[in-house]
């Protein structure tokens, strides 16, 4: 049986703890890799989704319901692996771990297509995390999570048009680290 989302706020809005459970069971996953594709491994995904779920319990009077609930989780996720990222980067002791898993699971890809796509999701996901933090927030909540550059702007506590600068950078830094050319010297030595 499906559970309605909007029901579990208003009840978890009105004190009933059951149902603020049954609402981080039923955004887990989708709150989870959102945490950990902004912060590249599990142990960090974790703590920030711990986070992000307590900042919600806490707020979840302020919740008004203009957007879906898991809408206000991803942002209330990105700003606290925002916040994560910023104070690790200020202690410089990044950690970085298994991927997750870039399996292809389309049946009709052959081993070659899917040899390729694999490398190419394994090149992206290096290369979104050694994007700096704010850049990265920024591609993996428009390009990922389809947000609206708005709604990016307002979680990120900068204006829209720096957000759609960091977008562009973001996606120039990604092109060029994922199609940059051979230099001479590597060239000359193949």
């Amino acid at each position: 049986m499906p559970v309605d989302v909007a029901d579990l706020v208003v009840a978890a809005r009105d004190g009933d703890r059951h149902a603020f459970d049954e609402l981080v069971r039923a955004t887990y996953v989708e709150t989870y890799t959102l945490a950990y594709r902004l912060t590249g491994n599990e142990e960090d995904a974790r703590d920030v989704v711990q986070e992000a779920y307590l900042r919600a319990y806490k707020g979840l009077k302020r919740f008004r319901g203009d957007a879906q609930f898991s809408t206000w989780m991803y942002r209330i996720t990105a700003n606290c692996a925002s916040t994560f990222l910023g104070r690790r980067q200020r202690n410089r002791c990044e950690e970085l771990t298994e991927d997750l898993s870039t399996r292809d699971e389309r049946p009709a890809a052959s081993p070659e297509v899917q040899a390729e796509a694999t490398a190419l999701r394994e090149r992206l996901q290096v290369a979104l995390r050694a994007l700096p933090p704010k850049l990265r927030a920024v591609v993996i909540l428009r390009d990922v999570y389809d947000l609206p550059h708005e709604a990016i702007a307002a979680e990120l506590g900068i204006s829209e048009s720096a957000a759609k600068v960091r977008l562009h950078r973001a996606r120039k830094k990604l092109r060029d680290d994922l199609f940059a050319r051979p230099s001479e010297e590597q060239a000359h030595a193949v």
